[in-house]
């Protein structure tokens, strides 16, 4: 069994090892595996300038307590990705609000991944993030994310709305997204996934 763990900058103590994994398996993903040039660092671990104080990540454990998928939530009134380094992605005006927060780094293991179809841990994984983002009370998610994101997040019942065109990256074509989080989202979710109640683990 899969459960959601938010980890924040009070309770990180208690997840000092599995931060730790963490950050080593965005190398293995972001830096060995997708070859992303922007975050290559002469280390075997990936941070970016916005895991700081203010990022929070919502963390999937299987039942030994490994990290088997993940994603970060960074506030909108804080530095982050689309304001700092795409903001052309939505004309130059980002959308900045207390209850919005930016989704980035969402990852499956490798190992759990399914050729040709979406992993059982991506709809945990899903379904933790809005869970999450529900009970800090944020009302909408900003992304950067590629192309094809739109369609697969819609097919799961998400409301969304496209900040802008598609940009040409050399990681890939991207595009960037406002997502609603609703109560509908994460029930839909939830039954595409075939996942039964509440996910998200209370708060350490």
């Amino acid at each position: 069994m899969v459960r959601m763990h938010l980890v924040t900058w009070d309770n990180r103590k208690h997840y000092r090892k599995v931060l730790e994994r963490y950050f080593r398996i965005r190398y293995e993903i972001y830096v060995k595996q997708r070859r992303w040039r922007a975050v290559a660092r002469p280390i075997n671990i990936e941070i970016d300038a916005f895991d700081n104080e203010h990022a929070l990540y919502v963390l999937a454990l299987d039942t030994n307590g490994k990290i088997v998928g993940g994603s970060r939530l960074v506030p909108t009134l804080q530095p982050h990705l689309m304001s700092e380094v795409f903001p052309g992605l939505a004309g130059g005006r980002p959308p900045r609000a207390a209850e919005i927060f930016e989704w980035t780094r969402f990852f499956v293991v490798p190992s759990l991944r399914t050729q040709g179809a979406s992993s059982p841990v991506a709809g945990f994984v899903l379904c933790g993030l809005l869970e999450a983002a529900q009970s800090l009370g944020i009302r909408q998610i900003s992304v950067v994310c590629e192309a094809f994101w739109p369609k697969r997040l819609r097919a799961l019942g998400w409301t969304l709305t496209e900040l802008g065109d598609v940009l040409e990256h050399p990681d890939g074509d991207i595009i960037a997204l406002l997502i609603d989080v609703t109560p509908e989202a994460v029930e839909q979710t939830r039954r595409a996934y075939g996942i039964s109640g509440v996910i998200l683990a209370d708060k350490i």
